[in-house]
């Protein structure tokens, strides 16, 4: 029976950690909602979102780390340390929605043929 009880608790702190956000797939989102922009409005609208992508990775690795770094401590030193997993700042969905509203914008760049479409298309090589 303990064997059972100590394996879930380890499952239950595992679900509680922060993901690193190059594991965070962006969330969909129609592309349709900008389809009134004009280019200037896309443009603008991608360096919000960008913007906004780079800070609250930047939060959810720190996060990720911290949780990485906890669970260390509490495997190999102080167990009771796995519970402050549980109450983490994961932002998971946040970032996800961010993700997934930049790839929207982008695809409303493209269909609308404007010149930040290439640029983000240069910017990654391709």
């Amino acid at each position: 029976m303990k064997p059972i009880v100590t394996a879930a608790l380890c499952a239950s702190i595992l679900a509680g950690c922060a993901s690193s956000p190059d594991r965070i797939s962006a969330a969909y989102v129609s592309p349709i909602q900008y389809s009134g922009y004009d280019c200037d409005q896309v443009r603008s609208e991608l360096m919000r979102v960008s913007g906004r992508v780079r800070e609250v990775a930047g939060a959810q690795k720190q996060q990720a780390n911290s949780d990485a770094i906890a669970m260390g401590v509490g495997l190999v030193l102080f167990w009771p340390a796995l519970f402050f997993l549980a109450g983490g700042n994961d932002r998971k969905e946040e970032l996800s929605r961010l993700k997934g509203e930049y790839d929207a914008l982008e695809q409303a760049a493209i269909q609308k043929s404007c010149p930040v479409a290439a640029e983000l298309r240069a910017g990654r090589g391709g």
